[in-house]
């Protein structure tokens, strides 16, 4: 929604103006077929020679992304200190018992009542392993702690790839438009005998690659890698959250300080209010009971 709102604010801005101060068109329609094909074809080949298809792949479904925003709601983050205080509770009341849900997370009934968390691999995954090492009985709870510090490094270091390929092409992308514009400057040395006026066309045209590519750099591209940024590093909030509440249940705190541990360090626009969470903790502990 905003990202359209924004595209056509920039159209209409950019070409609003450049009319209204007496430009037209011509030029740049005639050219644009061209231009764009070159700019745009070169900057795709680019990207698929930088990168291996599972980036692209990442890619796509980031850029899909950046149009829907981030994955994990308001309602996503409750569900989710819910569930891992059920966990912990759990854990504290009947450790044999926890590890079937962390052991099959997939036949879980406690997980289950999470859908859209139970279908997150990544998530699931990372509860389960933590919980599992918990019960380990590690010496130092630090040692699990240094573990899970460096996983979550790795894996947003690996979901800020895809931005950062875009941002790459958008800093490519002026180049290219320049490339195109001296290609569109060769075309018109070898018309050098034409009118005057055939030869201004020739050269607005070839001018329009150099003006497509800085449009689509600053204009597109670049915002577009800056929203992608964004939403992953948004998203990357939600595993944050975990590893503070499953850190603090390593350190052995009652299990509803673990989950205000992990409330108050969730952004402000996604966290819970206190009362309600605490009410759905109450309910959650007379079921487990």
């Amino acid at each position: 929604m905003f990202i359209a709102l924004g595209a056509a604010i920039v159209l209409v801005m950019v070409f609003g103006g450049y009319l209204g101060s007496g430009g037209t068109m011509g030029i740049i329609l005639k050219a644009l077929p061209f231009e764009m094909v070159m700019i745009c074809g070169a900057a795709l080949g680019a990207f698929i020679i930088a990168n291996d298809m599972s980036l692209i792949k990442a890619t796509g479904r980031d850029i899909a992304r950046a149009f829907r925003g981030p994955k994990w709601l308001p309602a996503d983050y409750r569900d989710l200190l819910c569930l891992l205080f059920e966990l912990i509770w759990l854990s504290r009341q009947n450790p044999v018992a926890v590890e079937e849900h962390v052991e099959a997370p997939e036949n879980s009934a406690i997980f289950a009542r999470y859908p859209k968390i139970q279908s997150d691999h990544d998530v699931v995954e990372l509860i389960c392993d933590t919980m599992r090492a918990a019960s380990m009985n590690y010496d130092d709870p630090h040692q699990v702690e240094d573990v899970l510090d460096k996983r979550l490094d790795a894996r947003k270091h690996h979901a800020l790839h895809p931005s950062h390929a875009v941002q790459v092409v958008a800093d490519a992308l002026p180049a290219l438009g320049i490339v195109a514009a001296v290609l569109g400057i060769i075309k018109t040395m070898g018309a050098i005998d034409e009118p005057p006026d055939i030869l201004g066309k020739m050269i607005g045209g070839a001018l329009t690659g150099t003006f497509l590519g800085v449009f689509l750099a600053y204009c597109f591209a670049g915002p577009l890698a800056g929203r992608m940024q964004a939403i992953a590093e948004e998203d990357d909030h939600f595993f944050q959250l975990i590893r503070e509440v499953l850190i603090a249940n390593l350190h052995a705190h009652p299990a509803n300080i673990c989950i205000e541990v992990g409330r108050q360090n969730t952004p402000h626009s996604q966290r819970p209010g206190f009362s309600d969470l605490e009410e759905a903790m109450r309910d959650l502990k007379k079921n487990t009971a």
